[in-house]
């Protein structure tokens, strides 16, 4: 049942959203400063180009106070607008009954985009 929903997902804009967070993430990894943030782009690329059957979950990657910070980084330029779009999706998703499963996919990359440092996709 998940490759079904992925290549669904696909079809329907998951393609088109993997190739944003792909271009974003080699535009910031043009910079030296901006190479971690590039890398969370293409943590979440993967998870908007296949969601289904992936968790996100906390690491303990020992990156203490550095991952809070990065994280606040991350949601003033440009995290909050993502995760803002990822509701909307998951709003007007909810509302269908056969949208149901791709909302709550979108509700998980809400998650993600919040704050990437520190969680892994399994």
């Amino acid at each position: 049942m998940n490759f079904i929903g992925n290549i669904i997902w696909l079809i329907f804009g998951g393609l088109a959203a993997a190739l944003g967070y792909i271009f974003g993430g080699f535009v910031l990894c043009l910079t030296i400063i901006g190479i971690p943030f590039g890398l969370q782009c293409f943590k979440l690329a993967g998870l908007v180009l296949w969601p289904f059957g992936k968790r996100v979950v906390p690491t303990n990657s020992g990156m203490g106070c550095l991952s809070l910070f990065a994280n606040i980084i991350w949601l003033i330029f440009g995290g909050l607008y993502t995760a803002l779009v990822h509701l909307v999706f998951a709003a007007l998703l909810f509302i269908t009954i056969i949208g149901i499963p791709f909302a709550r996919q979108h509700l998980k990359l809400m998650e993600l985009s919040l704050s990437p440092f520190g969680k892994a996709v399994i």
